[in-house]
């Protein structure tokens, strides 16, 4: 990256807003978020946040895409990698007293163990977490440790969330629904993977995690918000369960071993953005 550049570029990211709108976008990366849902996150005013986005993609750290009647904002990878490479390898030289530590951090636990710890994390944690602690757990075969958590989590599962497990032959007798924060304490099973299946729980402004988890975006729409017949909500909940289904049934196929950490990532992003109607 070029000095200008750089100077621009961190120019740009020096405005706590226009640094935040990016921090939460990375939360997102590499799929986008809307303006409203960006908004109600950082509690910014529309014309507020469309300034920053403006100024975000004028410096290239951002794109913006159509979708239907919506426009999408999103991270530009290539840009933040070029910008984060500036810092550690022409600023900061390539020190080994600079980049040990992070370079250490990512090592650890390194995700080829016989043995994996897996959290997706959820608003609620009354629903679509629900599915996926449950799902990995018996599609994993031992390979996993699945955990789920929320936000802001629910005093219970949702009835009709356990009630699709039970017809999809799994125990629900473990489930329960938890806090973040109990995964966020010394003595925490350290993870190796942190999925949100949430557009709100991957908004929230998370601690980072110790051991630096690969970490995946596969939001889902919250089937608890149904309405209608008894039979139309259950057949959300069940097209919900099918679609986590069929993205962790494609990640517990991938083959840990021979991946490295940047493969490995490529492939949960891809996951997380696949089409899951035909699931």
């Amino acid at each position: 990256m070029e000095i200008n550049t750089a100077a621009q570029t961190f120019a740009t990211l020096g405005h706590p807003g226009r640094l935040a709108v990016f921090r939460l976008l990375m939360r997102f990366a590499p799929q986008g978020a809307r303006p409203t849902e960006m908004a109600a996150a950082l509690g910014l005013k529309a014309n507020t946040l469309s300034h920053h986005l403006a100024d975000l993609t004028a410096a290239g750290l951002v794109n913006v895409t159509r979708h239907g009647r919506s426009l999408y904002y999103a991270v530009d990878l290539g840009a933040a990698e070029d910008l984060i490479g500036y810092l550690a390898l022409d600023v900061g030289r390539a020190r080994p007293d600079l980049l040990g530590p992070v370079a250490s951090a990512a090592q650890h636990r390194a995700p080829n163990d016989t043995s994996l710890n897996v959290l997706f994390l959820c608003t609620a944690n009354s629903a679509r977490s629900i599915f996926a602690e449950a799902i990995l757990r018996d599609l994993g075969a031992g390979r996993f440790t699945a955990h789920s958590a929320g936000t802001h989590p629910s005093p219970l599962p949702h009835p009709l969330a356990l009630d699709t497990l039970r017809r999809h032959g799994h125990d629900v007798s473990v489930l329960r629904a938890k806090p973040v924060s109990e995964f966020q304490t010394p003595g925490a099973p350290a993870m190796d993977f942190v999925f949100t299946v949430c557009d709100t729980a991957a908004a929230e402004d998370c601690p980072p995690w110790t051991g630096q988890p690969i970490s995946g975006h596969w939001g889902l729409p919250d089937p608890a918000r149904a309405t209608g017949t008894d039979a139309a909500q259950a057949e959300v909940f069940d097209r919900t369960y099918t679609a986590l289904h069929h993205r962790i049934r494609a990640f517990v196929a991938l083959p840990l071993k021979r991946l490295t950490r940047m493969s490995l990532q490529t492939h949960v992003d891809a996951i997380g953005m696949a089409p899951t109607e035909k699931a």
